[in-house]
């Protein structure tokens, strides 16, 4: 249905903000404003089939992206990804998954390991884009530390060592009561975030600890009009 759509968005000249975060200066990417309009974005998610998904531990529902937008989105910001991190030039874009993304699932259904800072894979050449679509207040995407290990990022090369110390904090809180993280203690520290706002796109490393800080009054919603409504392309390079 929706991925006939020849032409969804017009992308303004934009002008990137980088930020360096943590101990370990990671480059985030934001660019504001970033089409000229959302309407017809916005629309199509309207219309969209959005389903749970099973393969994975996001706490919502997702639908296709349209394949004109992931491809427009995916030209315009390609090369600025291989200058910001500096990957090799032999590496070719993959892209892993192209979804829109509702959180709708209540904490009291949260798996253990859905209530904890996550990465989506240790892979130093993995990155998610979000463009941020509904224009209402909803919970910032979020950067921690484990402070047990300082760890910002993880890799194969400390993956271990991270989940042999997560698993001991998730065995001490399995009776714990089922909510999202959302602000620091004495495991995780937050460090920078990335506020939601319409039209806002982000690019970060998938190997960051992050988390939304959910509202549970305004972000678990499957409604696409109301929700936290994004986009989400994770592009590998290999």
């Amino acid at each position: 249905m929706n991925q006939a759509i020849p032409r969804i968005i017009d992308v303004k000249p934009f002008t990137p903000q980088i930020k360096l975060i943590g101990q370990s200066r990671t480059p985030v990417i934001i660019i504001d404003d970033f089409v000229e309009d959302l309407t017809p974005l916005l629309q199509d998610a309207y219309r969209a089939p959005f389903e749970q998904e099973h393969q994975s531990y996001y706490p919502g529902v997702r639908a296709p992206l349209p394949k004109a937008y992931s491809i427009e989105v995916i030209n315009y910001v390609f090369q600025l990804i291989y200058d910001v991190y500096r990957i090799p030039k032999h590496l070719r874009i993959k892209p892993q998954n192209l979804v829109y993304s509702l959180i709708s699932q209540s904490p009291e259904s949260l798996m253990p390991l859905q209530r904890l800072p996550h990465f989506d894979t240790p892979s130093p050449y993995h990155f998610a884009i979000l463009h941020y679509l509904n224009d209402t207040p909803h919970g910032a995407t979020a950067f921690f530390r484990h402070k047990q290990t300082g760890y910002e990022r993880i890799n194969q090369e400390n993956m271990q060592c991270y989940f042999d110390s997560a698993k001991a904090f998730l065995d001490r809180h399995q009776s714990a009561t089922p909510k999202y993280y959302v602000s620091s203690d004495e495991h995780y520290q937050q460090y920078s975030q990335i506020d939601y706002k319409a039209n806002r796109l982000a690019i970060y490393p998938g190997n960051l600890l992050h988390s939304t800080l959910v509202d549970d009054a305004l972000d678990i919603d499957a409604n696409p009009k109301t929700g936290r409504l994004t986009a989400n392309l994770f592009l590998q390079f290999s």
